[in-house]
């Protein structure tokens, strides 16, 4: 199972970015996939989560409504659009497995800061 997320950056309080994780060592389209963050010192938190298909999507209270999850089967392809950015949304996103908090690719920066 490999992972490699991408799109992380530093944006200002408002902004937006599109990250992707491109999966590969499974049957991609067989799982549910989702993102987590982590910040430094703290537990990982579960971000988002998507079903096998697409159409079925879960967020964390705090991103609902400004952050998007979506996935492309035929390109083994997770994403989170992430819109309205705050600086609490500041940390180390990845992509896994639903119901994995573990990290198995690099993750991708995201900070938000003026």
């Amino acid at each position: 199972v490999q992972f490699v997320e991408s799109g992380g950056g530093m944006v200002e309080p408002g902004g937006s970015l599109r990250l992707s994780c491109a999966a590969s060592g499974f049957t991609f389209s067989s799982y549910a996939m989702s993102w987590v963050r982590q910040v430094p010192g703290k537990g990982p938190e579960w971000v988002s989560s998507i079903n096998t298909g697409g159409g079925d999507t879960s967020y964390v209270d705090s991103v609902k409504g400004r952050f998007t999850i979506s996935r492309d089967n035929a390109k083994n392809s997770l994403y989170l659009q992430m819109n309205s950015l705050k600086p609490e949304d500041t940390a180390l996103y990845y992509c896994t497995r639903l119901g994995d908090l573990s990290r198995i690719g690099r993750g991708t920066q995201v900070t938000v800061s003026s």
